[in-house]
């Protein structure tokens, strides 16, 4: 039997099905006027919201939501490939030959190229090598060309990938527990001043480092805080309809008692 890692060649996808999500940009471009006045910057937000709704579909395990979700998500990168195209920029055929070259640079074991490499020196020697293309640009900080994002959850993590290909990073995640305990016990230490620069520093301090928590934990920081909002609203839900079925009125209620129909939503929710 052959060995599957030996074939260098990667599996042929059916034709047709992502053309045609890119010749529906075109046709919408050609015939109306909302979708031909669309930039790459004016579809932003919606791009954005498309991914969004993809995680939540799938944190749900809604099938059929995320079908559709992913349908409305291909439908905006599509936008941004054929105006990419219409400009000059780059075409769709540079778009796939960029991702084909990267997983070959990131999985040399697959393609016969080398042995399997750590992903922090495969993304390091790919960032060394775009400075190079850039004419060098290898001179410039390491965080320089990561743009912020209306994300600051996310900026934080890729902030913190970024200088880990380089080793500064814990080499666990119980270091950077220890270091939200640290910054946990400082913001403690601010709180006799509310409002202040000082306390606004340090809690930035302690969310900058529950994100590499989380990095570091697996987990993805503006994933888990938006499936904690969908908690705390479904909830926050149960609380007011268990308040309305006992004839109390959350606005006039007492924190005592608000907390004690906290604790039976939670216990329903169980």
């Amino acid at each position: 039997m052959s060995d599957p890692q030996a074939d260098s060649t990667p599996l042929a996808a059916p034709p047709g099905a992502l053309d045609r999500a890119l010749a529906l940009v075109e046709f919408l471009r050609d015939r109306c006027p909302w979708d031909a006045a669309q930039t790459p910057h004016s579809l932003r937000r919606h791009l954005l919201e498309e991914a969004h709704e993809v995680v939540d579909a799938i944190e749900a395990g809604a099938r059929a939501e995320l079908c559709d979700e992913l349908g409305d998500l291909l439908l905006n990168l599509a936008f941004q490939v054929v105006i990419a195209e219409e400009g000059s920029a780059f075409t769709r055929e540079d778009v796939v030959t960029a991702l084909e070259n990267k997983m070959r640079r990131r999985h040399p074991q697959l393609y016969g190229d080398g042995d399997a490499l750590p992903w922090e020196s495969t993304k390091a020697n790919e960032r060394i090598g775009d400075a190079q293309t850039m004419g060098g640009m290898e001179e410039e900080g390491l965080l320089t060309r990561l743009i912020p994002s209306a994300d600051a959850l996310r900026d934080a993590t890729r902030m913190q990938a970024r200088v880990a290909e380089v080793g500064f990073d814990w080499p666990e995640a119980q270091g950077a527990w220890e270091k939200v305990r640290e910054e946990v016990e400082e913001v403690g230490a601010e709180l006799g001043e509310p409002g202040s620069v000082a306390l606004e520093d340090e809690v930035g301090d302690l969310l900058f480092s529950v994100v590499n928590l989380a990095r570091l934990s697996g987990v993805d920081a503006s994933t888990a805080l938006a499936r904690a909002n969908r908690k705390f609203r479904k909830r926050f839900g149960a609380l007011e309809r268990l308040a309305r079925e006992r004839g109390i009125v959350v606005g006039d209620a007492e924190l005592e008692i608000l907390d004690h129909l906290w604790d039976d939503a939670k216990r329903e929710e169980r």
